[in-house]
């Protein structure tokens, strides 16, 4: 058998292979592309103009929920500013049936790194006796808003 006859071969077997692997997909990954679509949206409330939002307040999905961003946009340290955004956190959270104790992941985004430990005093305590995984950074020209602080989430949802 010559070269072309070799690969030919090889091109009929592989997309025999191919085609025997997406039919077992497809027949197996209906169900999973059936709940891709069963999502549930909180909005968060139009602006002031009455234009389409650019963003959900949470998304739930899979048995999770995903908590955007939160700041506190008013006057005060960063004390006050990590309580008022755990509790729009937690307020959040409870909307969507969840809580605070089922929070897996944490991303806090601070302003100024400096604020770092005192933010940890008003966090410390806030997600029960297993506290979730969590990423700190600081934000270079900082956080939308004038916030000194930015909270978001992932939370299981509750059974």
């Amino acid at each position: 058998m010559d070269i072309k006859g070799k690969t030919s071969r090889r091109s009929m077997i592989k997309s025999m292979f191919a085609t025997i692997f997406a039919s077992g997909a497809g027949m197996f990954g209906f169900t999973q592309a059936a709940s891709a679509n069963d999502k549930s949206i909180t909005r968060i409330p139009e602006n002031e103009q009455g234009s389409t939002p650019l963003f959900s307040g949470s998304v739930t999905h899979g048995g999770l929920v995903y908590i955007a961003g939160k700041g506190y946009h008013e006057e005060g340290d960063i004390t006050l500013h990590t309580t008022e955004v755990l509790d729009q956190l937690q307020e959040e959270l409870e909307k969507a049936g969840s809580s605070m104790e089922k929070v897996l992941k944490v991303n806090v985004y601070l302003a100024d790194m400096a604020d770092y430990s005192k933010m940890n005093d008003a966090y410390r305590g806030r997600f029960g006796e297993n506290p979730p995984v969590r990423t700190t950074v600081a934000c270079y020209g900082g956080i939308p808003g004038s916030s000194l602080v930015e909270i978001d989430c992932i939370a299981a949802l509750d059974d």
